[in-house]
Order: C-alpha cells, then structure tokens, then sequence
C-alpha cells in the first residue's frame, strides 16, 4: 500500500487546515513544540511544513529535508523562510495575504479613529471620573489625506474601508500599475508632500527596514499620524520617539515592534525595557495593540482556508 505524503505543522492553526489535509490524503505529523534538532529529524521524511512565525526556516533545517515539495506559512509574508540557490527552484513557497487582509483593514481604521478622536485617552479619564470635553475634541477623517505605502492585499482592503470616510487616500507601492477606484497611485515624493496620516503595508526586506527614520519624518511637509501594521522593524523605533517629541508626528498606532521576539510573541523578554520604549508607554498619542490587526476569529479560519486552496492548486 502506497504510504500517504506527510505534512509536518510546526504551530497550531485553525483545526480545518489539519481536517482538509487530511482529507486531501495527507497524514498530518503535528509538532508544535520541537526545537531544531527533532525537526531536522522530522522534515527528513515530509513533502509540506506549515509554520508561521515561531522560528526561521533556513539551511540548518531545510538541508534536511530530502523529500520537500512545499512550505506553507499561514501569514501575509515569508521572511522567515530562508530558500538556498539549489533550492528555490524545488520548493513551492505559500502565504496567505488574503486570509486576513480585512481584518488589517478593520484594524488600521480603528487605530486612525481611537487617535484622531482621542478615543483611549478619553475613556481613560471618563473612568477616572474626569468628564474633559474640550481636552478631547477630535479630528475628522474625511478632512485628511492618507497615505499607503504598500499596495498589496492590506493595502487594498485597508484603502477600501477608508473610502466611506470621505478622504483622499494615496498610495505609492515598489510595482506599478496596482491602483484601483479607491486610491491614486502616487510616488514616495507626493506622499511627503501631502499625507496627513501614513499606514504601512510593506513587508520586511532589506529596502523596508528602517523606512520609518529621521530622514523620513523631516521630509513630511505636514505634521502626520503613522500607523504600522506591518512589520516592527519598518520603523526605527528611536526616530519616532524623537518625531513624537518634536510634534512632526502627532500620534502613532502601533500593532508592531521592532522589539518583538523572532515569533511575535512578546516584546517583554528583557528585565529592562528602553527608554524608547518607556516613552510610547506613556505617551496619551501612542496606540498599542499586540500583534493582532491581521487577528481576528474570521481570518483564523480565511488564513486555513487560503493555504488549503494553494496547496490543493499544487496537486492538480
């Protein structure tokens, strides 16, 4: 009898992508705690490995696996996967930007709303019994223009929901050519020129990191909002201290940190924290979330599905 292709997962997921692998004749080997040295025992025999963020793919592990068809990460990028020369032309790379582009887009409009409305800081102060209406008169949305760097999938979905707000919404991406009836296609220039708010969608690669830096900040013409749903390192996250002190940035939304741990997990791994990052604590302009804008119960399940879909489209 002809042994079933296996496919190793190496964190959990939503339980339909094991349930659907399973039913396309995949025997699943789930091992969400290993550390390298079992996996390099493990991926000796598999055709597929589902990951997401826990730990870097790269020639210490892949050299091992012999029999390696695919790699799936149930994300929107693959910058912890690590391909050599001999073998990218071998291995089938998957991500899933759609599963949970609409969630991003959820989350990047709360973000610009909860700062531009003062909307933390004002349940803040409702809750210490303090009833401050002039100290948190809002600003409008559809008053401001926004600008997008990065017009993949969350860009996309993020441009979309903005379109019932009334702004202007601009965008400039490495490709051209992606605009749509929700923003107009721009270059880095006109997006120092006239973004109120800036929204990253980038992913992490040499060119994006640090993108977020003095040099940019002094080149906005205006005062501006920055919201990052991207990647922590998009940002230099002492530029911004300083941008948010000299008042050129006037608030920030921060689902991501350049101090978070390889698997996004924690950003508290260290007795001490920094000064910078002491100062957005406790700054009433800075919006934190934990690395969920892309999060949501509904994307848990679109993520699954979307990697089921690519590897099926890999069999037939």
């Amino acid at each position: 009898m002809k042994s079933k292709p296996k496919v190793l997962h190496l964190e959990k997921n939503h339980p339909s992508l094991v349930e659907e692998l399973s039913n396309l004749g995949f025997e699943n080997i789930l091992s969400y705690d290993s550390d390298i040295n079992e996996i390099q025992i493990l991926v000796a025999d598999v055709q597929g490995i589902i990951i997401r963020s826990r730990l870097p793919l790269n020639e210490k592990i892949l050299d091992y696996a012999k029999n390696l068809k695919f790699i799936a990460r149930v994300g929107s990028g693959l910058e912890n996967i690590h391909l050599t020369d001999k073998l990218k032309n071998k291995i089938h790379l998957v991500a899933a930007p759609e599963g949970n582009c609409q969630s991003v887009g959820e989350h990047v409009c709360g973000m610009i709303l909860s700062l531009l409305h003062k909307l933390h800081s004002a349940n803040d102060s409702v809750k210490n019994h303090q009833w401050l209406r002039e100290e948190h008169r809002g600003t409008e949305i559809g008053s401001k223009t926004i600008g997008i760097i990065g017009y993949g999938h969350t860009g996309k979905a993020t441009a979309k929901k903005l379109s019932g707000f009334d702004c202007k919404v601009i965008y400039c991406d490495l490709l051209p050519n992606l605009g749509d009836p929700f923003a107009q296609e721009v270059t880095l220039n006109e997006i120092f020129l006239q973004a109120d708010i800036i929204s990253l969608h980038v992913t992490e690669n040499p060119s994006s990191f640090h993108l977020i830096n003095t040099q940019f900040i002094q080149q906005m013409n205006k005062a501006f909002w920055l919201i990052n749903t991207s990647r922590g390192s998009v940002v230099k996250t002492s530029d911004l201290v300083e941008g948010l002190k000299s008042g050129k940035i006037l608030g920030a939304g921060l689902d991501v940190l350049e101090y978070e741990s390889k698997g996004f997990k924690d950003v508290f791994t260290q007795h001490e924290l920094s000064n910078d990052l002491r100062y957005l604590m406790t700054s009433e302009n800075v919006l934190f979330s934990p690395h969920v804008a892309g999060w949501t119960k509904e994307s848990h399940y679109l993520l699954a599905q979307t990697i089921i879909k690519k590897i099926k489209k890999l069999y037939t």
